[in-house]
């Protein structure tokens, strides 16, 4: 599993970003640039994506798995506390590491993500997940990349380039998007009973959750509705919650309001 470092590799106050589904540690690289001043901050591409090898077995690409990654991970950082950033699937893998007895996170915003996951949004993600894409320019692939990212927020062309341009890589005369399609695969296999079953299994081990935790929803939203933000403060005494209005799934915490919102958070 590969990762992204900021900040000095000796300071003991580590924060982990974990990104979304489909997207990479790069995400985070303005909001590393301004925690690194006060963290070593990490931020891996979850395996299947970015830099980080693909699973022979495509059915592993999920929490179990990526949970016991990170834990490998902070062994290999070598401390016993970290705090987490965690957007969308980041966040569940947050929200399962968190929930463990003895478990190292100290304080974790979960960003666009709960027990719930709202089923506009499951049909939104599994129209394009995985698709076979191909372009024959980088500029094309930006423009699509742009497209289905929109509701992150309004940004200008250099931070929209910034921002998902690593997310394109080079695959002989054309381009081609940095994840393992596979990584669909576990969604098809879903049934309504394994859904059910796997959102008891997420609200059981929110619940059970020490840290303290900031719960941030974008106010356009298909991904985390309002009732369970409301439900998610009353279920658990640690969380509290804000909304940014005018942003979908998911915040891309890559303008100041919403740096200075993590900032404030992490002091």
């Amino acid at each position: 599993m590969a990762y992204h470092e900021w900040g000095d590799p000796n300071n003991q106050n580590v924060l982990i970003c974990v990104h979304g589904l489909t997207r990479r540690g790069s995400d985070f690289n303005v909001l590393a640039k301004a925690m690194s001043d006060r963290y070593r901050v990490i931020c891996p591409d979850v395996v299947g994506r970015g830099d980080s090898d693909w699973l022979p077995n495509p059915m592993l690409y999920g929490i179990p798995q990526y949970v016991a990654d990170m834990v490998t991970l902070i062994a290999r950082l070598g401390v016993e506390k970290v705090d987490w950033f965690g957007t969308s699937m980041g966040g569940l893998i947050g929200i399962f590491l968190a929930s463990q007895e003895h478990s190292p996170i100290r304080r974790m915003i979960l960003n666009d993500v709960g027990p719930k996951i709202e089923s506009a949004a499951l049909k939104r993600l599994g129209d394009y997940v995985g698709k076979p894409l191909r372009f024959e320019s980088k500029k094309e692939g930006l423009l699509y990349l742009n497209r289905i990212c929109a509701p992150f927020g309004n940004f200008n062309a250099q931070q929209w380039k910034d921002y998902n341009g690593p997310h394109l890589i080079k695959d002989g005369s054309e381009w081609i998007l940095h994840y393992d399609p596979n990584i669909s695969k576990p969604f098809a296999a879903v049934t309504v009973a394994t859904a059910v079953m796997g959102e008891m299994m997420t609200w059981k081990a929110y619940e059970a959750i020490q840290a303290d935790m900031l719960v941030v929803r974008g106010g356009d939203s298909d991904l985390l509705s309002a009732k369970t933000v409301a439900d998610m403060c009353h279920r658990n005494p640690r969380a509290r919650s804000i909304e940014i209005p005018g942003v979908g799934h998911a915040p891309a915490f890559i303008t100041p309001e919403q740096v200075s919102l993590a900032r404030e958070f992490y002091s």
